[in-house]
């Protein structure tokens, strides 16, 4: 019987230290995971040798790269150039010069930066003669760089919501517009207006139609403060 009891006695003193194992464990996992309501415990942050330091910006979805300009982030495609300067950020397609025909651009404070308040002052988003502050040149592939060809009408055709990353709706737009020389062009839009962030197609490359609304769709205004 002293056998039996003594068996029993190392089997509980085994089961103790492994309970004691399991809870030291649990505890390092707590600590290294953080409260998930405590800003302190953000994945963004990490202790170095000399003190709290930028975590390592997560990476966007495959084939895209995360961008930012004030606090707003979109998911730009791997091979787009990109410039980040006075406030917007432009992201460009291969071949095409920067800024212009078939890029997209991030501009927080887009009504605030303009001298008429645009696209946010008369809901100009939603109107057939908003989708530029300047309305008078033609930017279709083959009269953008020349100049000097006005438009001749413009039809919103699209006017509904987008959804991005951060759950926010935004007014989306598409006009489709008609050069002077009978060319046209398509305009993208998508504008916060209590945000005042504006996600602007300058004039849309087809072939990029649903690239453009991935951007869209990743937009995420959860570090900005408008």
């Amino acid at each position: 019987m002293a056998g039996i009891h003594g068996r029993g006695h190392r089997a509980r003193g085994a089961r103790a230290t492994g309970a004691a194992i399991a809870a030291v464990s649990l505890l390092l996992l707590t600590a290294c995971a953080g409260d998930p309501e405590d800003e302190g415990g953000d994945a963004g942050l990490r202790m170095g040798a000399d003190g709290v330091v930028p975590g390592v910006e997560p990476p966007g979805p495959e084939g895209f790269t995360t961008e930012k300009v004030d606090g707003v982030a979109i998911d730009v495609p791997e091979g787009w150039a990109v410039q980040n300067q006075d406030g917007t950020l432009c992201a460009s397609p291969p071949g095409q010069d920067p800024c212009a025909y078939g890029s997209i651009q991030l501009t927080p404070k887009a009504a605030e930066k303009n001298p008429d308040d645009w696209p946010k002052k008369g809901d100009a988003h939603s109107k057939d003669d908003g989708w530029a502050d300047d309305t008078g040149s033609c930017r279709s592939l083959n009269s953008a760089a020349s100049g000097g060809i006005g438009v001749s009408e413009a039809e919103l055709k699209v006017s509904d919501f987008t959804e991005h990353a951060d759950t926010l709706k935004s007014h989306h737009s598409v006009w489709q517009v008609t050069c002077a020389n009978d060319e046209a062009f398509e305009v993208r839009m998508w504008f916060l207006p209590v945000s005042d962030v504006l996600l602007y197609v300058w004039s849309a490359d087809s072939q990029y139609s649903a690239v453009y609304d991935e951007i869209a769709r990743s937009m995420d205004t959860t570090e900005y403060r408008g």
